[in-house]
């Protein structure tokens, strides 16, 4: 029976990996070794910081519907539970949206929260 070599498949494989890798700093983009292990490990960092982007995108909605709100004198907590209290029912990526682009509806919104 004939000798049977890795032969082919193993470029191939080699060169998939080394292609996802083109870009990285060094043997990371050179070295199939290093590059394989560089790959595995932006695996788990995008696996992880795709679930950590939502709590992030959430604080960045509260701090410019907080200072939005201080523009109009009211804090950020005290217009969550006014538009609460007055049944509005909007999310703060909305409220955040209209804090940077419609100011004169997030100012009918501080109005609204303050009546209530």
């Amino acid at each position: 029976m004939p000798r049977a070599k890795t032969g082919i498949v193993r470029r191939r494989r080699h060169q998939k990996v080394l292609k996802r890798a083109k870009g990285y700093w060094g043997l990371r983009s050179k070295s199939f070794r290093v590059a394989q292990q560089t790959l595995l490990n932006a695996a788990d960092y995008s696996y992880r910081d795709r679930r950590d982007k939502k709590p992030q995108f959430r604080r960045l909605w509260i701090a410019r519907i907080n200072a939005a709100a201080r523009q109009e004198g009211i804090s950020y907590s005290r217009l969550v539970a006014g538009l609460r209290k007055a049944g509005v029912q909007l999310d703060r990526k909305v409220m955040a949206d209209l804090a940077a682009r419609e100011p004169a509806a997030f100012k009918a919104l501080v109005e609204v929260a303050a009546k209530a």
